[in-house]
């Protein structure tokens, strides 16, 4: 995504938002910031401009509606006349932009006061964590409502899983945030090589790519970029493994995980995946993609060809790769809105998130949003279906999108202590250095989550 300016703050323990920073302003995607203990040293957006929290749920009875800097100011403009366009009877809805910066503090002390919102967005697991307090209400109505009026049909398959508990739905899903692959053409062609479909060619292409001086595998894990995190969660899920098991069980030593981490650390031996990149922020990475750079594969946010000002057809999107025993999985992350118990009505406020998923189309149709829809509908607007990325993305990428809760399938605030935190951190740099052994890095990494996870 193209981001604010960037400062570090500490964040609670526990919380999560995974975020990727860059330095145009605007936000590409959810922005989840990966936040656990030790995150002292993560970085949030900078704060530019927004209210104070007053008045709880909604001053007047209106429904109070709390948003991110999810994009260019533009952004929040158009979504603020989204929000004032909503009325169900006498009940109205105010908008106000929460900004990245301290946004954990900002709704736990206004939720704790009874002055924060009725809805909003807000960080990936926020919902979670908020629903463990007793403050989230439940979003079953609007699921039915959903079915009612044709949207439960128009969503794209599997989307809302991630949100059902045994108490009901913790929130709904409005965008989506992938991690896809993405190649160079033009160096590939001077490589001579063809853009890699599995583990052994995507190896073998890298190889050669480094002949040329070209980096075979893109990634980074330096100060504030979590793209080399969500690199080793993506190779174990390709490979058929996962962080937890089914049932939401830590499950970090299985076999396709240490296969993955062996084939990462393969990758890192023979220079396909620049031996620099432990310390590359997401400004080195950036300059690695852009036309005059060494990238020539990768996996990296959507919009790569915008962020980096290479529209030029020479950066595409690759389809996903096969792992060892034919396996296909991509990292995902969904953005969500969320209803809190503290509301002037809960009917008022189930109304109005049926409102606002209903307008999304509004905001893709103005390309103010750099992340999937979750409806099938927009996808096949001109403006969203136009881009041939896209397009591939959300047909081939989405379908067998996962979750940083695979091997299972429905988040928990305990993802809190994996997406972007320290173990995760420590781990990601182990393995890009090469000092390591398969087994060695996961233990770590295992034992790392052992003493923040409650189970």
């Amino acid at each position: 995504m193209d981001f604010p300016t960037r400062v570090a703050q500490a964040v609670p323990k526990g919380f999560i938002m995974n975020a990727i920073f860059e330095k145009n302003p605007a936000v590409s995607r959810r922005g989840f910031l990966g936040l656990t203990a030790a995150a002292a040293s993560v970085p949030l957006l900078a704060a530019c401009g927004g209210g104070s929290a007053s008045q709880g749920g909604g001053a007047g009875g209106a429904i109070k509606f709390w948003d991110m800097p999810w994009g260019t100011p533009a952004y929040n403009e158009a979504a603020k006349k989204v929000t004032e366009g909503f009325a169900n009877g006498s009940s109205k809805a105010n908008y106000q932009i929460i900004q990245w910066n301290n946004f954990y503090q900002t709704f736990s002390s206004a939720i704790a006061s009874k002055t924060g919102p009725a809805v909003s967005t807000g960080g990936g697991f926020q919902a979670f964590q908020f629903e463990q307090q007793g403050q989230i209400a439940y979003a079953d109505k609007v699921v039915e409502e959903l079915k009612k009026n044709g949207q439960f049909d128009d969503l794209l398959p599997g989307v809302l899983d991630p949100f059902k508990t045994d108490k009901g739905y913790v929130a709904l899903p409005w965008q989506l945030d992938v991690r896809p692959l993405w190649y160079r053409k033009s160096l590939f062609e001077k490589a001579g090589v063809a853009v890699p479909t599995d583990w052994a060619s995507l190896l073998e292409a890298g190889k050669k790519l480094k002949g040329i001086g070209a980096v075979g595998f893109a990634t980074g894990s330096g100060a504030g970029n979590n793209i080399g995190n969500h690199l080793m969660i993506m190779m174990m899920l390709n490979n058929g493994g996962g962080v937890f098991t089914k049932d939401g069980q830590l499950d970090v030593m299985n076999d396709r995980n240490v296969e993955a981490v062996e084939f990462l650390l393969e990758l890192v031996s023979n220079g396909v995946i620049d031996p620099a990149a432990v310390s590359y922020s997401l400004e080195n990475l950036d300059s690695q993609w852009k036309k005059d750079g060494k990238a020539a594969f990768g996996m990296y946010v959507l919009g790569l060809p915008q962020r980096v000002g290479d529209t030029s057809g020479d950066l595409v999107a690759a389809s996903p790769l096969a792992g060892p025993h034919g396996d296909k999985a991509a990292l995902i992350f969904p953005n969500n809105i969320m209803m809190y118990t503290n509301t002037p009505s809960q009917d008022a406020s189930n109304a109005f998130v049926v409102y606002y998923l209903g307008k999304l189309k509004e905001l893709w149709q103005q390309k103010l949003v750099n992340g999937l829809p979750v409806f099938k509908s927009i996808t096949e607007i001109p403006e969203f279906s136009s881009d041939p990325n896209n397009m591939k993305i959300v047909n081939e990428y989405v379908p067998i999108a996962k979750t940083f809760a695979a091997q299972g399938t429905t988040l928990t605030a305990d993802l809190a202590a994996l997406d972007g935190g320290q173990a995760l951190n420590q781990f990601t740099q182990t393995v890009l250095t090469g000092k390591t052994d398969a087994r060695s890095a996961l233990t770590a990494f295992e034992s790392g989550l052992k003493s923040v996870l409650k189970k």
